[in-house]
């Protein structure tokens, strides 16, 4: 039994971490998507988890992968996809260090996500199901 499933986006952020010596802004990757940074959360406090969600069949998608397992994060319930990339996001700073994002994602593999691909089982043996509202902001396209 898990504690908490959670499904939606799985994308990388590419953070502003710096400037170039020309003074060009450098982006550092990182793991990101909500639905995830929960269940990261959770499976610090020693509860069992699981993710179902969709990536690219790229080197982000395996990153994303090995952090989530490195989270002690169940991830048979993630789908690597051959047509479409994982998405990713760029994440702006301004002169006062608000937050802006740029995201790559027409379409990202996070929404190309089928119902054929979930892992109901999964559902079914947990206590919380945790979705992410992300993955609902476009038209399916399938």
């Amino acid at each position: 039994m898990y504690n908490v499933t959670a499904i939606g986006v799985l994308l990388i952020d590419f953070t502003q971490s710096g400037k170039s010596a020309n003074g060009v802004p450098l982006f550092e990757q990182n793991p990101g998507g909500a639905p995830a940074n929960v269940l990261a959360a959770v499976a610090r406090l020693g509860k069992r988890t699981s993710i179902i969600g969709k990536v690219g069949n790229n080197q982000f998608g395996c990153f994303l992968k090995s952090i989530l397992n490195e989270a002690n994060i169940n991830t048979s319930g993630l789908v690597f996809s051959k047509d479409t990339n994982t998405t990713l996001a760029f994440v702006h700073l301004d002169e006062n260090g608000e937050r802006s994002f740029s995201f790559y994602r027409n379409p990202g593999a996070d929404m190309m996500l089928t119902k054929e691909e979930i892992k109901f089982e999964l559902i079914d043996q947990t206590k919380i199901l945790h979705f992410g509202s992300i993955s609902l902001t476009h038209e399916i396209l399938v």
